[in-house]
């Protein structure tokens, strides 16, 4: 099809008049029209691209005004007509790309907010051009140069249908929870009711069920009784919030899962109940208010109802309608964000507070206490009176100091009946778990509240109420923040799946009672009978005895609560393709999946189940790597030899391995003797398949191989201070095998010990104490105290952990001897520390100096990490608050002026550090994804597929010296002295000579 300047007059009407009668517009209007034509541009293309035969130079010119913007633009134009022209044919292709870019850069334009729609101006559109231009240069996009077939745009990975659907998935999950458990329950209920028998449902859900029922009615009573004017509770505004089934659910679910999550003892404060309960009410209330609003109505109001209406009604009336049209138009097309900004414009109500989250929370329990009951045991008599009895009730306690010392102040508990707490590790399954991992990649975070979840509400940071470092992140320019915003992104893009084959060998362990792979016994132990004497000593020693297996029943009660909700996460996610996990941080910088159960930070159970949902070839790097890494989850000293030993370990063990893959519970269970079986069980899977395979190099593996700092604190340490002894301690040096600092330390305790026992017992009572521990001080002993003697670990913290320690060992049973044990063990190991890292101690004293001189003058330690987040330590004097509720008088504690000036000394080194070591996390998050890798962090753990461990360990290596190169400690000195320009700091602590850039060569850095 030619065209020439003669028959312009057969194009279609839609094309519009000539550009070049534009001149005259305003520029308002003439970006209005440009936004008009961008829209109409796939029309245009569809009409001359509707034949195969070329367009000549003389048509395109015809239609170049459609891609220019104005008579501003002319030297564009010229210039592209220019190049253009020299060739004697045009592509329809290059036409359909430039119109295509000019209706998607439209439709970006023409989606943004109403205030940002008056602001394009011609500027815009010389920068549309000029992305325009470059897109020229992309291969395949020249002209005369025929494309290949247009793949299907992809989203994330995903095709466009996929995507949406998986959103819409995610949608219904962040909004619709609660509303379906409300609903499940009046299916079941109406079932009953129909077949009139009760359903085969386990204990704890019959229970919910039972309790459903009369909790919404009671609701509905409350919500009747709160709609009279008359009627004045405190709580009364907020009641009518949302269903009274949805209630329900809420208060229910909460309360099972407070008990499950509590002490052990199935009770929990009601302050913290009511307050979780309270808190989740309102953010449901504000997802309910929102969809409500989003809501079309059902029909339009009568003629003769809208002549009785008042103007000002039906203005407001017509107000709502374009909103609520422009809500559902941005549902369509998924603009989540922008459906937020109008829901938070729109939602005028004030957040409720903490006190009337208290109260609404508060009369909520007293509702279910009300209304739940247990059902008499299916083994009582037919004789005896029914035992039906409430399952919960509340109490007071008196405050219990550490040394058992009773105050006269109490709290109140609400506690669940036995036979309730009896099924709560069996209650996982059936409740409610919020913040579930997400089914599409997390919304990129943008502020301290923007990012995440699409509905749920999310926050960059955990700051648990704390108001100065809330605005401080307010605060913050967004381009102080984008390294952080851009790590979180990273971590929060990484897929991941359950690995099906460890989640079914972890249920078959747990169905037949636990007690293999570190799984907790399913069992309580037997509580020891009163002994029938009169000796004061035999019935004390009785109680000791029986409050330790009361503690011990308890902790595995807790245990058990624990497992089953991480098993109950892996069940509802096995089906999965794959699912991702928000990010968001810790006051001093450190980063956590918002997903509290089933996340790779928790223990080896989580991470046994968990893998990477995109697998790549091993590789012969990979293969190497994969062996390296179940020696190092083996461990038992096997983490200690240098690479090649581990590959011999692996490689003479592979009968084992191949064992453990195929039987691992009718076998050998080789895989069981390691110190983190179920991920060792993983990797001899991934391993074995691998081996058996043709070409090992080119399986596909999905297991993360983690690469782990040498006691990363003292790693931090050691570059701060330049300290050349210090760094070798902790593998900052190269070195044929990695050097063991927990060894190191045990050692020279040993010696202290040693000199210790040959002196007289009479003279100095430590010398038999030394003799008892001498032969017991291994690596393990001292390891905790080693690994938390740079986040400040006091000495009765480190007597604390050994106490735990030599209570494993089971030499010392008496009481008293193993606190004095303890005492001495304590004593010696902060000895050998400071002897080994003087300089660390010598930084750690100086941070704690410049701490104490800004606490001293009521000021919180405040600094900025090197990747531009403020850090605003929270330690401040607590005040209280009373509220009255309608269940009892509650304290609310709340911040006050006054800073705690011991703890913002104490906490601010290890507070500091751990700034530092979240940077060089974040940094190696950034880079690896710039290079392609899939990285996952565990704080000072570093994750990626096996075929990529060399690539990320130069990355990660690099970035550490990147981040020591930079003055830390003097940039936070003067940033100290800016703030508190009338205070004297001490002066920075003298640094060694240790080279930084040996640490690329080193071996061991992190292994």
């Amino acid at each position: 099809m030619h065209l020439n300047n003669t028959n312009l007059t057969l194009l279609p009407p839609f094309l519009g008049t000539p550009l070049d009668s534009s001149s005259n517009l305003t520029s308002k209007k003439r970006v209005q029209m440009w936004r008009s034509v961008a829209r109409r541009a796939p029309r245009v293309i569809s009409y001359l691209t509707s034949s195969h035969e070329p367009i000549s130079s003389c048509t395109a010119r015809t239609f170049a005004p459609f891609l220019c913007a104005n008579d501003h633009l002319t030297q564009f134009h010229d210039s592209w007509f220019q190049k253009r022209t020299q060739l004697t044919q045009f592509s329809p292709n290059y036409f359909q790309i430039r119109a295509l870019g000019s209706a998607a850069e439209a439709e970006a334009a023409s989606s943004t907010d109403a205030e940002e729609e008056t602001s394009t101006s011609v500027e815009q559109m010389k920068d549309l051009l000029e992305q325009m231009k470059k897109s020229e240069a992309l291969p395949g996009h020249e002209i005369g140069v025929a494309e290949s077939p247009r793949e299907p745009k992809r989203t994330h990975g995903y095709s466009a249908g996929k995507y949406s659907a998986l959103r819409k998935r995610q949608i219904k999950i962040e909004t619709e929870a609660w509303d379906q458990a409300a609903k499940e329950y009046k299916e079941l209920l109406n079932d009953m009711c129909q077949q009139k028998l009760a359903p085969n449902l386990p204990y704890v859900k019959s229970l919910l069920l039972g309790w459903f029922e009369p909790l919404r009615d009671k609701l509905l009573e409350e919500q009747e009784w709160c709609r009279n004017p008359k009627n004045r509770a405190n709580y009364a505004e907020f009641f009518n919030c949302l269903p009274a089934d949805m209630m329900a659910v809420i208060t229910m679910h909460k309360m099972m899962s407070l008990m499950m999550m509590g002490n052990g003892d199935g009770s929990v404060r009601v302050v913290q109940a009511a307050l979780i309960i309270g808190e989740s009410i309102e953010h449901e209330a504000r997802i309910y208010r929102f969809l409500e609003k989003t809501k079309k109505k059902p029909k339009k109001p009568k003629e003769e109802e809208v002549e009785e209406a008042e103007e000002k009604d039906l203005v407001v009336a017509k107000e709502l309608e374009k909103l609520r049209k422009k809500v559902n138009q941005l549902i369509k097309k998924q603009k989540i964000r922008q459906v937020r900004h109008i829901v938070k414009g729109q939602d005028e109500s004030r957040p409720w507070g903490q006190e009337n989250q208290l109260k609404i929370g508060s009369r909520l329990i007293e509702l279910l206490m009300e209304t739940a009951y247990l059902q008499p045991p299916a083994d009582q008599s037919a004789d005896s009176p029914p035992d039906i009895r409430p399952a919960f009730k509340h109490s007071l306690r008196n405050i219990v100091l550490k040394d058992n010392v009773k105050l006269n102040r109490r709290y109140g508990v609400i506690e669940c009946d036995p036979l309730v707490r009896q099924g709560l590790d069996k209650t996982a399954r059936h409740t409610i778990v919020p913040y579930m991992p997400m089914l599409i990649p997390p919304l990129r975070w943008t502020g301290y509240d923007k990012g995440a979840h699409l509905f749920l509400p999310a926050k960059i940071m955990r700051t648990h109420g704390a108001r100065q470092q809330r605005e401080a992140i307010k605060r913050a320019p967004r381009k102080q923040m984008q390294l952080i915003f851009d790590a979180l992104d990273t971590l929060g893009s990484t897929k991941w799946r359950i690995n099906n084959r460890v989640l079914s060998i972890v249920d078959r362990i747990w169905c037949s009672g636990g007690r293999l792979g570190d799984l907790v016994d399913r069992t309580d132990l037997p509580l020891p009978e009163k002994p029938d004497t009169e000796d004061e000593a035999e019935l004390k020693k009785w109680k000791w005895k029986t409050k330790s297996i009361r503690k011990i029943n308890s902790e595995r009660h807790s245990l058990r609560c624990d497992l089953e909700l991480k098993l109950n996460v892996g069940r509802q996610l096995k089906d999965e393709e794959g699912f991702y996990y928000p990010h968001n941080l810790d006051f001093r910088g450190r980063a956590y999946p918002m997903h509290p159960h089933l996340n790779h930070l928790g223990n080896d159970v989580c991470r046994g189940l968990l893998e990477f949902a995109d697998g790549r070839p091993l590789g012969q790097t990979g293969l190497r790597w994969l062996k390296i890494h179940l020696a190092n989850l083996y461990a038992g000293g096997v983490d200690k030899l240098s690479y090649d030993g581990r590959v011999e370990f692996t490689e003479n063990h592979l009968d084992e391995i191949f064992d453990s893959a195929d039987r691992p519970l009718e076998g050998k269970r080789w895989w069981l003797g390691a110190e983190d079986p179920f991920q060792c069980l993983a990797v001899c899977i991934n391993l074995t398949e691998a081996l058996r395979s043709s070409s090992p190099e080119t399986a596909i593996s999905h297991v993360p191989v983690h690469q782990d700092g040498s006691c990363n604190g003292l790693q931090h340490y050691a570059a701060l201070g330049r300290d050349k002894l210090g760094a070798m301690a902790v593998n900052l040096v190269d070195a044929d095998k990695p050097a063991d600092v927990y060894t190191g330390i045990a050692t020279r305790v040993i010696e202290i010990m040693r000199k210790d026992a040959q002196k007289d017992p009479a003279v100095d009572p430590n010398a038999e104490l030394a003799r008892i521990l001498v032969d017991q001080v291994d690596r393990k002993l001292v390891k905790q105290t080693v690994m938390t003697s740079v986040y400040g670990v006091t000495y009765v913290g480190a007597r604390e952990q050994l106490k735990r320690r030599l209570k494993e060992k089971g030499i010392i049973t008496d009481e008293d001897r193993q606190f004095k044990a303890s005492c001495y063990a304590a004593k010696v190991t902060l000895m050998a520390l400071g002897e080994m890292f003087e300089a660390a101690r010598g930084i750690m004293s100086w941070l704690g100096d410049c701490a104490k001189v800004i606490a001293l003058e009521n000021q919180p330690v405040r600094w900025i990490t090197p990747l531009g987040l403020p850090v605003v330590q929270p330690y401040r004097k607590l005040g209280r608050q009373l509220v009255k509720t309608s269940l009892q008088v509650l304290t609310l504690q709340h911040e006050t002026d006054k800073v705690m000036l011991k703890r913002q000394r104490t906490a601010f080194p290890p507070n500091f550090v751990h700034s530092l070591d979240s940077s060089h996390m974040m940094l190696t998050a950034i880079a690896c994804k710039e290079e392609g890798l899939n990285f996952a962090g565990v704080h000072d753990s570093y994750w990626t597929h096996a075929c990529d461990v060399d690539q990320m360990n130069r990355i990660l290596r690099e970035k550490f010296v990147e981040l020591y190169e930079r003055p830390i400690l003097e940039n936070l000195l003067s940033g100290f002295e800016k703030t508190f320009p009338n205070l004297s700091f001490p002066p920075l602590p003298e640094r060694g000579d240790f080279e930084l850039k040996e640490v690329l060569d080193s071996t061991y850095f992190f292994n």
